[in-house]
């Protein structure tokens, strides 16, 4: 049984799968808390559920099946706090891919066939995450967000995807665009201008199992 704070039927919004169908499992808790988080309400005490359900894994399971996906997004919070073996075999049985998205600072214990790994400052990816990511996910919450990350990933030689994605309370900034777009233009491959698609459709909120989005970052009264 794994902490949930939500289940929903969306669509990826971000990364190389984007614009496809898929159900999102968000579990409840994280240990890293970036201030800028779009997700408090797994795990800031301002913002979390008075009651946070432990959904077995078969249940979760037959929830996915029953959208007829074929796409399983397992997020959080961190999921990676969790044992996700059985998780991941059931959803294997029935023929559902398995996406995790991860900080990659914790061990992943698993079967995923594709790993999108956002490194965060407060607890760095263990090498061994960087090595088997699928793809990157960088957000960029500064003007020198992009020459940090640029230089701590260097010695890696990434061979995948890494997308540039501007924190979303900054989206309207125009320098930091500019510097996101300066930068992809004059490194190339592996680096790639990323942006949360899905918040632009609302599409997550079609679903009435989502909760309201709780970012840190931005204006509460906005929205953001």
């Amino acid at each position: 049984m794994i902490p949930i704070h939500e289940t929903f039927y969306s669509w990826q919004g971000e990364g190389v799968h984007f614009g496809r169908p898929a159900y999102f499992i968000r579990t409840w808790g994280c240990p890293v808390k970036c201030k800028w988080c779009d997700s408090a309400g797994t795990w800031h005490p301002d913002y979390a559920p008075d009651n946070i359900e432990k959904i077995p894994e078969e249940d979760l399971v037959k929830s996915a099946k029953a959208t007829h996906c074929d796409f399983v997004v397992i997020t959080g919070g961190e999921p990676t706090i969790f044992d996700l073996n059985e998780l991941t075999s059931q959803l294997e049985k029935e023929n559902i891919s398995r996406h995790l998205e991860t900080s990659g600072g914790f061990e992943i214990k698993g079967d995923f066939q594709w790993i999108t790994v956002s490194p965060k400052r407060e607890k760095l990816p263990l090498d061994n995450n960087l090595i088997i990511a699928s793809e990157l996910k960088i957000i960029v919450d500064g003007e020198e967000a992009l020459e940090e990350w640029g230089k701590y990933l260097k010695p890696y030689e990434l061979k995948i995807p890494i997308w540039l994605n501007i924190e979303w309370s900054l989206r309207d900034n125009k320098k930091i665009k500019e510097k996101i777009t300066k930068f992809v233009k004059e490194h190339g491959f592996p680096y790639r201008v990323g942006y949360q698609f899905h918040k632009l459709f609302q599409a997550d909120e079609m679903d009435t199992n989502s909760k309201p989005n709780v970012p840190l970052g931005g204006n509460l009264d906005l929205g953001y």
